[in-house]
């Protein structure tokens, strides 16, 4: 299955993509599980959780050294991070160490359920905006908020479909929707998805793009379910673009009754 052309790429910020597949580096076996899987997704941004993934080759293995950032859009995220100073500390020393202006904001307080936190996400997009970075912004799926988080300068706004790493795929579709129907910046989906129907549901609805980590990692081939995600985010831009077939409530004949034989 061939990608849409360039003319179907997409922006966030001030920068444009064509793979409307966003995956993290985190969960594999190994980095050359890690490499074989990116590749494979073919998307062109990959997540990195600061806190979590070494950097810097001269501490053994590196993610540098495996996926190429020349290649490949690393997208600093703020993985572990409880409070905005946290979060925005984390980004500014991200800035420093690769010159990452694009960069994911989570701030979660929540141990159990992974939830973000609603007041100190929006004081961190604020700050980080004022800062001159480019942000993703994980939320609830709440339309308030990220209508909230658009006003306060987020480059694109991604709820969660259901809570990190558990699989569950969109458990509220209809806030969803409204989010896409209402904000003016791109809207994906982060967090939740399960399988290669979870992602073509979320752009069939319209999302801008699909970020999932463990859905890949986690599986019992993650190289081939990289695969199969890739073709699912192809297949369902492919089928909003192209617009459903109306739905009915009777039976409707497939072929014509025009000129039948009598």
């Amino acid at each position: 299955m061939q990608a849409p052309d360039s003319s179907d790429s997409w922006q966030v910020g001030s920068h444009r993509f064509t793979s409307r597949l966003l995956v993290g580096s985190g969960k594999y076996a190994d980095m050359a599980q890690t490499l074989a899987a990116t590749e494979a997704s073919g998307a062109e941004i990959i997540t990195v959780a600061l806190r979590r993934v070494n950097l810097d080759a001269a501490r053994g293995p590196s993610l540098q050294s495996t996926l190429d950032p020349k290649r490949f859009t690393y997208l600093p995220n703020t993985a572990g991070c409880k409070t905005a100073e946290e979060a925005v500390r984390t980004l500014m020393l991200a800035r420093e160490l690769g010159g990452w202006n694009l960069v994911k904001l989570e701030v979660i307080r929540d141990e159990v359920m992974l939830y973000p936190d609603a007041v100190e996400t929006l004081k961190a997009t604020q700050m980080l905006v004022k800062e001159g970075f480019e942000v993703m912004v994980y939320t609830m799926d709440e339309v308030a908020t990220a209508l909230a988080l658009e006003d306060a300068g987020a480059s694109a706004i991604m709820p969660l479909a259901s809570p990190i790493g558990s699989g569950l795929g969109i458990r509220n579709p209809a806030a969803i929707a409204d989010i896409i129907s209402r904000a003016q910046v791109p809207v994906l989906i982060d967090a939740g998805i399960g399988t290669a129907s979870d992602a073509v549901q979320a752009m069939e609805m319209g999302c801008s793009g699909v970020l999932m980590n463990t859905a890949i990692a986690g599986a019992r081939d993650p190289v081939t379910m990289a695969r199969a995600m890739r073709h699912a985010v192809i297949s369902g831009r492919l089928a909003y673009l192209a617009g459903r077939m109306p739905t009915r409530d009777t039976a409707s004949p497939s072929s014509p009754l025009v000129g039948k034989i009598a």
